[in-house]
């Protein structure tokens, strides 16, 4: 969709701001510039809907060297997402939001219905905050604005200097949640200019970390982190970059461990007496499809005061006595406790980690959709991430990379 070849941008001072910038961008990918500030990556943005234009090398975009194309018809097929949204003052949301279709020739009625549309699909009210002026709402809502009025003429590519960089750190990890969100409807072309390397990694498809003026490594945002291409690029994504990877990494089933289980349904004393003579002081509580539903200590079931899994599974630590004597009644369902600390097998590493702290759960459960596919385990994701690391090292997938375990005592 985009493609950069040789492209440099020398000042008639001497400066050189970007020196030789090659690389594709694919249809439908984000691909994130990061870098320090003065390297040249809101230069190379700027350069793709020619508000500047470079002194060498050729930018296509759809296969089309935009040098030959008008830059006002140019724009208007691009989306340009700035940091301080840029919002007209005196005019309203849904005015703000209708802009550039009402330029590229759409009827008001129809430009006006698009714009309630988008502010809808951004997480705005129409009727709320469409008859209100930018002044009117807080820096989030803006930005929100900015991103819709980008998106409203369809555009195929979307350009994002900094777009999240004015707001809070709240307003901002919501405002990635939600524009991640989009992209996965929307599938447009995006770049996205940051100076954070973490807004980049979450962000990214691709990440091009730049040096001066150069781009020092363009890959995946896991492979950058597990093997970055030279000191620079170590140094810039940092000592963490592990933990970094964390956030990057998705759960894979096969690191899951399979514990011991009972069925809603299920009578209590059948189900302590079959987990008791398999060793299990707790079991997962799963409903007749298989879904989660929560846990319950083997004890409790038959009678005794009972051990606990934890909040929300910590791994059973419950004590392995004899039956309480009042022995086991009802079914399963009767006994079984809520499941506090889970995923969903499409979060990431960070996200069960975050989890795990939160609940000091030994274990986390992983769902798909509400179905149980099993747990990860401290153990389990320690694996997971030295995998992850060590197919980057090593150039392979994941699945395939080895690593060596140190004996247990």
């Amino acid at each position: 969709m985009i493609r950069f070849e040789s492209v440099t941008k020398r000042y008639p001072d001497g400066t050189t701001a970007v020196d030789g910038l090659s690389f594709e961008v694919a249809e439908g990918e984000l691909v994130t510039l990061v870098g320090p500030s003065g390297c040249g990556k809101t230069t190379t943005m700027k350069m793709v809907n020619r508000l500047t234009d470079p002194t060498g090398g050729r930018i296509l975009v759809e296969d089309r060297d935009i040098a030959t194309v008008d830059p006002v018809h140019l724009r208007r097929r691009i989306g340009y997402v700035i940091q301080q949204t840029g919002l007209f003052p005196h005019r309203t949301v849904l005015d703000n939001t209708a802009t550039v279709p009402l330029l590229t020739g759409w009827p008001r009625k129809k430009a006006r219905a698009r714009a309630a549309e988008l502010l809808e699909l951004v997480g705005l009210d129409p009727a709320v905050h469409g008859p209100r002026y930018p002044d009117q709402l807080s820096g989030g809502e803006r930005q929100r604005v900015g991103v819709a009025r980008a998106l409203a003429a369809d555009p195929p590519v979307l350009l994002m200097d900094e777009p999240f960089g004015a707001v809070d750190p709240v307003v901002r990890d919501r405002l990635q949640k939600e524009f991640l969100r989009l992209q996965a409807s929307l599938h447009k072309t995006v770049l996205l200019v940051t100076h954070d390397i973490e807004e980049a990694i979450r962000l990214g498809d691709r990440i091009a970390v730049y040096g001066q003026g150069r781009v020092e490594q363009y890959d995946t945002p896991a492979s950058v982190l597990g093997a970055p291409a030279s000191p620079y690029v170590a140094e810039f994504v940092g000592s963490d970059r592990a933990l970094k990877q964390l956030a990057v990494t998705g759960i894979d089933p096969g690191d899951l461990e399979h514990p011991p289980f009972a069925r809603l349904g299920e009578p209590a004393a059948r189900a302590a007496g079959r987990l008791r003579a398999d060793g299990a002081r707790w079991a997962v509580v799963l409903d007749e499809e298989g879904g989660l539903h929560g846990w319950v200590g083997t004890e409790e079931m038959s009678g005794g005061s009972g051990g606990s899994g934890g909040s929300g599974g910590s791994g059973g630590s419950g004590g392995s006595g004899a039956f309480g004597a009042s022995g086991a009644r009802g079914n399963v369902s009767e006994h079984a406790r809520r499941m506090e600390a889970w995923v969903p097998v499409s979060g990431s590493l960070k996200d069960a980690f975050s989890e795990m702290l939160k609940y000091d759960a030994g274990w986390i459960a992983v769902v798909d959709g509400t179905r149980f596919l099993g747990v990860l385990t401290p153990a389990g994701l320690h694996e997971a991430l030295r995998r992850t690391i060590g197919s980057g090292e090593q150039g392979v997938p994941r699945a395939e990379a080895e690593v060596d375990s140190v004996p247990a005592d």
